[in-house]
């Protein structure tokens, strides 16, 4: 969920024309990388979509580790939705004084909007290959 939200933002501002200063890469700018999702995929150099996948891997590694260390897994009846890295969550530790009732509350919409921004992605992606595919979607 998190790395499709990840995901649904970056192809969203890409595509709004939203660029960092700086280059990405040896002789590639931000700013010539193209606006299309999967044009803008494809400049990415390979060393640089490796890096965006292992460190979305790591994340995901750390958390099987520390949920195995630290607690019960949320497949094995533990809480679904929780981050057990530590500082990776609430850096700022915003959630330190909620309840645990509003606790559970923000990890259901974190899930629920994990799974939109799945749909999310998933209809971008659509229209991007298949013209036509999306009703009212601008080429992206």
């Amino acid at each position: 969920g998190r790395v499709a939200m990840a995901a649904f933002v970056g192809w969203w501002a890409v595509g709004a024309g939203l660029r960092l200063p700086g280059e990405l890469a040896y002789g590639l700018n931000f700013a010539d990388v193209p606006s299309k999702g999967l044009e803008a995929w494809d400049a990415i150099p390979g060393w640089g979509k490796a890096q965006m996948l292992l460190f979305a891997g790591l994340i995901e590694f750390h958390d099987e580790l520390f949920y195995s260390r630290r607690g019960t897994h949320y497949m094995r009846g533990g809480t679904p939705g929780k981050n057990m890295v530590p500082g990776l969550y609430d850096p700022l530790g915003l959630s330190t004084g909620k309840s645990a009732e509003a606790k559970a509350r923000g990890r259901s919409s974190e899930i629920k909007n994990g799974r939109l921004a799945m749909i999310g992605v998933a209809g971008m992606w659509a229209a991007a290959t298949l013209p036509g595919s999306v009703p009212l979607q601008p080429d992206c």
